[in-house]
């Protein structure tokens, strides 16, 4: 049993370092598409828990972003993470899904005001706007 948890530990903590790692070399990365990436699927978990907390977003969307928030952060993936280009892409996929539906639920302004990161990257995620998408109260 002593040797199973100190095994544990060993892989906890090279986990956590590899995290580490992978931090600090987030931040050296160039200006630019990789680095937008980078920030792009913590800006999700952000945007994920400010909606989940608004008032003004319906229980079917909060439902949707909050599965898409679970998925972005379980560890179980259909494409493995390490695959270069294509690990985070099934992240991206369902996370751009559910903004969109939550989009169509809530005014535009509450998802744009929810993203901690570059606007032009959500707005590219929602698509243009369209008289649908158009919450009371917007132009």
């Amino acid at each position: 049993m002593r040797e199973w948890l100190i095994g544990l530990g060993i892989a906890l903590g090279v986990m956590v370092l590899s995290w580490l790692v992978l931090i600090l070399l987030a931040r050296r990365l160039p200006e630019g598409t990789a680095k937008e990436l980078a920030r792009f699927l913590p800006a999700c978990v952000t945007t994920v828990r400010r909606l989940r907390s608004n008032p003004v977003v319906p229980r079917r969307a909060k439902i949707a972003v909050g599965f898409a928030g679970l998925w972005v952060l379980s560890p179980i993936d259909l494409i493995p993470e390490f695959l270069p280009v294509i690990g985070p892409l099934d992240d991206v996929v369902v996370v751009a899904l559910a903004f969109r539906y939550a989009a169509r639920q809530v005014p535009r302004d509450v998802l744009l005001d929810a993203w901690p990161g570059d606007r032009r990257i959500i707005e590219r995620l929602l698509g243009p706007r369209t008289p649908d998408a158009v919450g009371p109260g917007q132009p």
